[in-house]
């Protein structure tokens, strides 16, 4: 399988000693790749890394081929990105949002802007304003940014966070179909088991910084009977439960 995201040897300390170590993991084209751990395991420090928006310690990472640290502008041509909270232009218009993210990119124009929107279910609420969206609408927004450059990578950090049981159904389901009809790879943050399980391909376990596993999302559940349990299994043996 081609790989459109190759992570090695990966390391960034900060000051509280707290960071990640030697992170090292691949996800294939068309692969959903989830990144599972609690709150403050390191998950947004690679995805930052991942991004350019922070330098690591040390190894490097290759997207779609290039290395972001000596090509960046290469690397994220096709990958479209959720950090953390989706921050938008709340006075403005989920048409106007996107017209606005649209200028970085070349060749966008309002048949694109539709076309994601439509992907992502806002077609028909693209006129509201962002303020009177509902966060699984803002969520979904973020998603329709994500693709509008039509890219083959998409970076998503916590995409169920706050979602009710509908908006991560609706999530999952646009995860999936974008997976299976456009081969687009997935890297997914979350801290969300459940969501992990049903949605992904592949689960890497990180814990206080470091990978403690990577393996097929269909493996473990013929070893184990929940996603849970495996985690646990893991994490247990580390002395981090």
């Amino acid at each position: 399988m081609e790989k459109a995201i190759v992570i090695k040897n990966l390391s960034k300390k900060y000051k509280n000693n707290r960071g990640v170590q030697d992170i090292n993991l691949e996800v294939g084209r068309g692969e959903i790749f989830g990144f599972l751990g609690p709150n403050g395991a390191g998950k947004t420090t690679v995805i930052k890394i991942m991004a350019g928006l922070m330098k690591p310690d040390k190894g490097n990472i290759r997207i779609n081929g290039y290395d972001i640290s000596e090509e960046y502008e290469k690397a994220m041509k096709n990958v479209g990105c959720i950090i953390e909270n989706v921050v938008q232009f709340p006075y403005l218009t989920a048409y106007e949002n996107m017209k606005l993210r649209g200028r970085f990119y070349a060749g966008v124009d309002d048949a694109q802007i539709d076309k994601a929107l439509e992907i992502t279910g806002l077609i028909k609420y693209k006129d509201e304003k962002i303020k009177n969206y509902s966060l699984g609408m803002k969520q979904r927004l973020g998603i329709a940014i994500a693709i509008l450059p039509n890219p083959d990578t998409i970076i998503l950090d916590e995409p169920f966070n706050g979602l009710d049981v509908e908006g991560m159904v609706e999530m999952r389901k646009l995860i999936r179909r974008l997976s299976r009809e456009k081969n687009t790879a997935f890297f997914i943050s979350s801290h969300l088991i459940h969501d992990v399980e049903l949605v992904c391909d592949k689960v890497g376990i990180i814990y206080d910084g470091n990978l403690l596993a990577i393996n097929n999302t269909q493996d473990i559940l013929k070893n184990y009977s929940s996603l849970e349990n495996y985690y646990l299994s893991e994490v247990d043996p580390n002395g981090n439960s």
